[in-house]
């Protein structure tokens, strides 16, 4: 998750779970064989996958990513998945250049980090089609899928300042980029407007969106990481936390589950009660990234034939439903009925454009 270009957002949680191989190539689990049919073979759009260094079930966002490709295939029987991961930054290239050699028709960069190697390998191979998630297209031959994240998080924050009991909310980041610090802008704002509509002063800690300073574990994949501080941000007094941390988050999760109901968590990308069931007790809401029908859809054009335009290419928003916020699952009943109430309606007014969402880490 490279930094972007700048202002409408690029939102990447990024990563943690399973590491794979960096040369293991993985087909879908439903994939069935093609029955040696040869106009299948030749029929087939080979639409294949490189993961960010969470690999493929960090509960976040290559899995969401990888989902969107098994959903393909449901769409388009010609779709053959498949994917690589990258235990390093160091994989991203010789990733993508593998796929390259395979003659690959669709090839997918998970991530803003990614964006310096997809350039370079897509910029020597102009007849192949590549497609980066959290990303500004770097050139016609890369189509971009973006994520108004910010939009989301404005009604996490309002959510989460509305629940607190203690009166102090938290957020930190796996790394300090555009797709992560766009949610902990988001988060702040959300937090601030519901201060000034109820005059209140409930605290943010974890963020300073003035001064695009905060708390980061520098690592996506780390639960031990997310926990220490987690740990701390409760001991400072904070009930609700949103890590944007890929899998780094779940040990903000394990916190949450040892803190006797005390503290919540708002998950990140997917629906924490889909993604990480475990922790379905102390998950609040989650600030939804859609890039499971985005990549789905790409994919499917794709095998259908039509082009995918690198401009303007696909941008998730609150209006389109690339972004939201998850339901409360087991939290539904916990939630005041006025509070839910005040978050719909701030959706309508940010979708109307009555409210005004902005951050400078969001893409434009």
């Amino acid at each position: 998750m490279r930094p972007v270009r700048g202002k409408r957002i690029l939102a990447v949680l990024a990563v943690g779970g399973l590491t794979l191989t960096a040369a293991a190539c993985g087909k879908a689990p439903d994939e069935t064989p093609s029955g040696g049919a040869s106009t299948a073979a030749a029929a087939a759009y080979k639409a294949c996958m490189v993961t960010d260094t969470g690999g493929i079930d960090d509960k976040s966002f290559n899995a969401s990513a990888w989902a969107g490709m098994q959903a393909a295939k449901t769409q388009a029987a010609n779709v053959d998945p498949s994917y690589v991961a990258s235990t390093a930054e160091a994989d991203y290239e010789p990733n993508l250049r593998g796929f390259v050699t395979k003659k690959c028709n669709f090839i997918l960069s998970v991530g803003g980090l990614m964006g310096d190697a997809t350039k370079k390998v897509s910029d020597e191979n102009t007849s192949s089609q590549f497609a980066i998630v959290d990303s500004g297209s770097t050139g016609p031959n890369v189509y971009p899928m973006q994520f108004a994240t910010d939009q989301a998080a404005f009604l996490a924050g309002y959510l989460a300042a509305g629940y607190s009991k203690s009166g102090t909310v938290a957020t930190f980041g796996g790394k300090k980029i555009p797709p992560v610090t766009v949610f902990m802008d988001g988060f702040v704002d959300g937090v601030a407007y519901y201060n000034q509509a109820k005059g209140k002063s409930v605290k943010v800690l974890g963020w300073d969106k003035a001064k695009q300073t905060g708390s980061f574990t520098d690592d996506f994949a780390n639960p031990a990481k997310g926990k220490a501080l987690a740990n701390t941000q409760v001991g400072q007094g904070a009930d609700v936390i949103l890590p944007v941390a890929g899998g780094t988050g779940l040990g903000a999760a394990e916190v949450a589950q040892g803190s006797g109901g005390k503290v919540s968590i708002i998950w990140v990308d997917q629906d924490g009660c889909k993604s990480a069931a475990q922790y379905c007790n102390v998950f609040l809401s989650t600030v939804v990234k859609n890039i499971t029908d985005a990549v789905q859809k790409a994919v499917v054009t794709g095998a259908s034939g039509q082009p995918l335009a690198a401009t303007p290419g696909y941008l998730g928003t609150l209006e389109n439903n690339g972004v939201q916020l998850a339901p409360y699952n087991q939290f539904d009943s916990k939630v005041d009925a006025g509070l839910k109430s005040e978050v719909e309606k701030l959706k309508a007014d940010i979708i109307s454009g009555k409210v005004k969402v902005e951050s400078p880490n969001a893409p434009k």
